[in-house]
């Protein structure tokens, strides 16, 4: 009987990406990193392995949304302490903290468990246009967007 054979240190090949989210919609450019991490594009996917790329998102402040999610979507944190319930809307979490709204849309879309937390770890977001990552040789990956669409 023949077995499957499982990814390996020596045959899993990772690599990295870059992604410019410059006028991208938040929620696709979220799942398309979120497959990425998994490694759902490549042939040697397995569930319950780490078998993704690194994933490196520059211009994270300029993230699009549609209709009235920049005043709408809120954003809750707590402190853990009576009284420590922190709301912020999309605006202001975008002037404040850009690469947190790219974070926190990956992070639903991932695993929620050890595996999803260590994927978590493979994606890297700034918010201007520069990276520390120069010697890793990111390939550039272009996404399909509809300029002015409702995508």
């Amino acid at each position: 009987m023949n077995k499957t054979p499982l990814p390996t240190k020596d045959t899993l090949n990772q690599k990295w990406y870059l992604i410019d989210a410059a006028d991208q919609r938040l929620g696709r450019l979220a799942s398309e990193i979120a497959r990425i991490l998994r490694g759902k594009n490549k042939a040697t996917y397995t569930p319950h392995m780490d078998t993704g790329d690194f994933v490196i998102v520059v211009n994270a402040e300029k993230i699009a949304v549609t209709g009235k999610k920049r005043s709408q979507k809120i954003y809750m944190r707590h402190s853990g302490r009576p009284g420590g319930k922190k709301i912020e809307t999309f605006t202001q979490l975008q002037a404040r903290l850009p690469e947190r709204i790219i974070e926190k849309a990956v992070t639903g879309m991932l695993p929620k468990n050890t595996l999803g937390r260590h994927l978590f770890t493979k994606l890297k977001v700034y918010a201007g246009p520069s990276h520390p990552h120069q010697s890793q040789q990111p390939e550039e990956l272009k996404l399909v967007t509809i300029p002015g669409g409702n995508n």
